[in-house]
């Protein structure tokens, strides 16, 4: 039914009452959790729906604390013995994202330690790569190899595995977003940006690792290597 012909009409509840429709909002998210669907929702006058409780919305650009205190106020005006609860929009908007801001730090620490955990491998693998070649990499030296050759020939796997690692942690991260996005509010990996800032995190990440042992393959002098032979 469109807007236009539901207004004015009749709604008829669980419990057989039929109830005037005078106005149509839009679906909303009534729980603490924000990663819910918008869901449908009735509201109700409170003379026909009587309650213990009920909650004002306050929308004001002055200051929250001044606010609170003439609320309170024009409240005890009323009724000196009505009990009043406020709370501002921030300090409940912060209970709601407690526990996605929690999963969020969790999950940037393990980040943080899969990444040093990365470098501390991948150094260590090119480290190990070199210092088994050396003599190999030294040949290749003095026979005129150009640097990008000892290069490839002294950190090839190593490189080629920070690829493959890197591709396989994408596409686990794009098949588990909605895990991700349940965990974390509004959070996606499909996001261009987040793409593109994990590529070349890694990219940093694996020039960090891999340069020490570069600068060693490139550091060999044959006629030491022969020296010692």
């Amino acid at each position: 039914m469109s807007p236009a012909r539901a207004l004015s009409g009749y709604f008829k509840l669980r419990e057989g009452a039929r109830i005037q429709v005078v106005s149509i909002v839009e679906d909303g998210k009534y729980t603490a959790n924000l990663a819910e669907n918008p869901q449908l929702a009735v509201f109700l006058p409170i003379l026909q729906s009587p309650s213990s409780s009920t909650w004002m919305v306050v929308r004001s650009s002055r200051n929250p604390q001044q606010l609170t205190a003439a609320i309170r106020a024009k409240l005890r005006d009323l009724d000196a013995g009505l009990p009043a609860f406020i709370q501002t929009w921030n300090s409940e908007m912060n209970g709601a994202m407690f526990a996605p801001r929690m999963a969020t730090l969790s999950l940037g620490v393990l980040g943080m330690m899969g990444a040093m955990l990365s470098v501390i491998g991948i150094f260590g693998m090119a480290a190990y790569s070199v210092s088994k070649r050396k003599r190999e990499l030294g040949i290749r030296i003095a026979l005129g190899a150009q640097r990008k050759e000892v290069l490839q020939a002294a950190l090839g796997r190593a490189v080629r595995l920070l690829a493959l690692g890197s591709a396989a942690g994408l596409l686990m991260g794009i098949l588990a977003s909605r895990v991700l996005a349940f965990i974390v509010y509004q959070g996606t990996p499909r996001d261009p940006l987040v793409l593109v800032g994990c590529v070349l995190a890694m990219a940093l990440l694996g020039l960090a690792a891999t340069w020490v042992p570069a600068q060693r393959a490139l550091s060999i002098d044959p006629m030491v290597l022969l020296r010692e032979e």
